[in-house]
């Protein structure tokens, strides 16, 4: 299998596009992705008044410092849990009304932690509906700053919509955390402010975050290591085969290439260099255990080829998964059940028994891209399986299906 074109991170994106848009002056982001997550964020932007000029291989951003240009805006999130916990935050150091809602997908999944911190920092935001849930409405002051406690147990974007919003503070932040889940995405956002000219101090579970805003810059956006855990996971599954990924090697900011250590554990070869990343597939696939916390993007990915192992694949610590774009812990287990594979699952965690799952079957993908791309995986072993809704991939890889299937052909 030759190189792997993996579309740029959706995670750094994100991050990038909101840095952009705070920093003082025009930055450029080389190899954007363009998704329909990314796209939404962007298109939030510019109904908040931000200037972004799109290209096909960069985008330019004019920063405003002082926060949107618009006085009133009404912004739609669309699927995108960053575009929906970052740009909140990003209004609120502005000055004006902001009205933020999304799918009904995205309404479902939790908000209530970082809006409560929002308000304990004197944030004037309101839940027009469900508490804790879009819609809601930002009457923006600026913030003052000061410190405030968080909960991250649900997710590590609370943490770093309050760590970019930090610099853009009057005095700076000081956020204390408590439980909290996909670490090595924090350590993204960090690394990217050090980018933008913003050093955070972190000691233990207390991140000091400075005033004084960020410096426009040139930003290169790498591979999306999650969407190439699937193209790793095939090479894996097939014996004699090998899968690289260019772009993504020893320097990469994102936790999810450590997906590739689970499948060396189970069996593959794998060689990480500096700026490159490859799994060969060797006809070993050892059943593990392995707690997966700072990884669960990539949970569906194992549960799909866990059946192929020679003993039980169980996967820990992933509760988190509960309130993705899904409950992808449950919709892992129904669809391999589904497809006669033994499944059990706890409050976090999900255990899989070997066993060829059976052909034709149907996958409810549960409007989840992360189930779609997995479950291509296991279609590689698995004859005539179908999806019913396999469009949802245009979340974060739109050309997805025909890239796995110049892949797999």
């Amino acid at each position: 299998m030759p190189a792997v074109d993996i579309p740029g991170s959706k995670s750094i994106t994100a991050r990038a596009l909101f840095l952009a848009a705070a920093a003082d002056g025009v930055s450029t982001l080389v190899r954007p992705l363009r998704s329909d997550d990314t796209e939404g964020f962007a298109e939030g932007l510019v109904r908040l008044g931000y200037r972004v000029g799109r290209t096909p291989g960069s985008w330019q951003v004019d920063g405003r410092p002082q926060g949107p240009a618009h006085s009133e805006a009404d912004v739609h999130c669309r699927d995108g849990a960053t575009t929906a916990r970052f740009l909140p935050a990003l209004a609120a150091a502005g000055h004006g009304t902001y009205r933020f809602d999304a799918s009904s997908q995205m309404r479902r999944r939790p908000l209530g932690p970082l809006t409560r911190a929002l308000r304990d920092l004197g944030v004037d935001l309101r839940h027009e509906e469900a508490e804790g849930h879009h819609p809601l409405t930002v009457r923006a002051r600026g913030v003052e700053g000061g410190e405030v406690v968080l909960d991250a147990g649900q997710s590590s974007q609370y943490l770093t919509a309050l760590l970019l919003l930090g610099p853009l503070t009057r005095t700076g932040l000081r956020i204390r955390v408590t439980g909290l889940v996909s670490a090595p995405y924090v350590e993204i956002t960090l690394a990217m402010m050090r980018a933008f000219g913003v050093e955070v101090v972190r000691d233990g579970e207390v991140y000091d975050v400075p005033a004084g805003g960020y410096r426009a810059t040139t930003y290169a956006i790498e591979p999306d290591a999650s969407t190439a855990s699937y193209f790793f996971a095939a090479a894996a599954l097939t014996p004699g085969h090998e899968v690289t990924v260019p772009g993504l090697g020893a320097g990469a900011l994102q936790g999810d290439l450590r997906f590739v250590q689970v499948l060396r554990r189970m069996g593959a070869e794998t060689e990480i260099t500096e700026d490159r990343t490859t799994v060969r597939g060797t006809g070993i696939l050892r059943g593990l255990t392995v707690n997966m916390r700072d990884i669960s993007d990539t949970m569906p990915t194992l549960a799909a080829i866990a059946p192929f192992a020679s003993g039980p694949v169980r996967i820990e610590d992933v509760a988190n998964t509960r309130v993705k774009e899904c409950d992808r812990l449950e919709a892992c287990a129904d669809n391999l059940r589904r497809l006669g594979v033994a499944v059990v699952t706890g409050p976090d965690w999900i255990e899989i028994q070997p066993g060829a799952p059976r052909p034709h079957g149907e996958i409810r993908t549960f409007g989840d891209h992360r189930i779609v791309m997995s479950f291509a995986v296991t279609g590689l072993r698995t004859p005539g399986l179908t999806y019913d809704d396999p469009g949802c991939v245009r979340k974060t890889f739109p050309d997805f299906h025909e890239a796995f299937a110049a892949l797999a052909g």
